[in-house]
């Protein structure tokens, strides 16, 4: 948050976070003690309800419409849960308070990096309205920029447009995006959410331009995300590929076998095809993907990811 006020954000190539803040401090990462937190703080939420659903490893929705501490309001257990998060790992935490989990999770981002913030279901319709298109959840920055040229800038906007006509611009996002312009969102928390697809992807501190060098970086790419799959015990049919180019173009390219791929050569092999097929690379590559997708877990339906901010519905 510190380096936020220089224009550093999450996501972006190192080489420009030390541009902007030439004295910024890098640190490297150490996965296993975020995991070891992550699940002390996932003991936490489970104290109070089971119905929790993992967004990312510090991110979850809980339901605690009936919790086990009979506590009257999600307010007060947002601040117990916070208050207990700082007792055992010394971490603040953010928490978001509605009545669904769009709301739940846009406020999750208002109070940032320790706060609560609420919004009350008298006040959900007008605040949605008088909120910024480029923070509704589930609005990316393409589709933010799609809305501007359409001269929708918040959720008044997006209230104006008619169901059939968003449907038409957006898929089925267009029901999605109708419904949350009106503060409605439906969908129930899952605690038990299977995991759809495995992947890794890495932004270049330098564009990449050569056939040759990307395949050294794609096979690289591979090899976690075999590892991440052997870890889950997962094999796949799906394998794509993501490039994203200088200029923030981005291009997927998918292949789906009729057997599932449980050897890396082969999804190595896919990948490589995919990269070489219908021209992907005509700009130079600011970043490289790929994922596996249509899972089959060995053994059961799988595991999920249990990650942890937290949304409260």
């Amino acid at each position: 948050y510190e380096a936020r006020k220089y224009g550093v954000f999450s996501a972006m190539p190192s080489v420009t976070a030390k541009r902007k803040c030439p004295h910024l401090i890098f640190t490297p990462p150490r996965f296993e003690a975020y995991k070891k937190v992550s699940s002390q703080i996932r003991e936490i939420f489970h104290h109070y309800t089971d119905l929790v659903e993992p967004l990312s490893l510090d991110e979850a929705f809980l339901d605690v419409t009936e919790n086990k501490r009979k506590l009257p309001s999600a307010t007060l257990i947002a601040k117990e849960i916070r208050e207990k998060i700082f007792e055992k790992t010394e971490l603040t935490a953010s928490a978001g308070v509605s009545v669904n989990k769009f709301l739940a999770k846009v406020a999750s981002d208002m109070n940032k990096p320790n706060g609560i913030f609420v919004i009350k279901p008298k006040e959900a319709e007008a605040f949605v309205e008088q909120l910024s298109i480029d923070k509704f959840f589930g609005v990316g920055k393409v589709t933010a920029r799609k809305f501007h040229k359409l001269g929708v800038f918040n959720g008044g906007d997006l209230k104006k447009m008619e169901q059939r006509e968003l449907i038409r611009l957006f898929g089925k996002s267009g029901a999605y995006y109708y419904n949350i312009a009106r503060a409605i969102d439906r969908r129930a928390v899952e605690p038990n959410r299977i995991r759809k697809s495995i992947g890794a992807e890495d932004t270049f501190a330098k564009d990449k331009v050569g056939l040759i060098e990307l395949k050294r970086e794609l096979s690289e790419i591979v090899d976690i995300v075999f590892a991440r799959m052997k870890r889950s015990g997962a094999s796949g049919k799906t394998v794509t590929v993501k490039v994203k180019y200088n200029d923030f173009e981005q291009i997927t390219r998918s292949k789906t076998y009729s057997r599932f791929i449980r050897e890396k050569a082969m999804i190595l092999s896919a990948a490589n095809e995919l990269l070489e097929a219908d021209n992907l690379l005509i700009k130079p590559v600011r970043l490289l993907g790929v994922t596996v997708s249509g899972l089959h877990f060995d053994g059961a339906q799988g595991p999920f990811q249990m990650e942890l901010e937290f949304d409260y519905v």
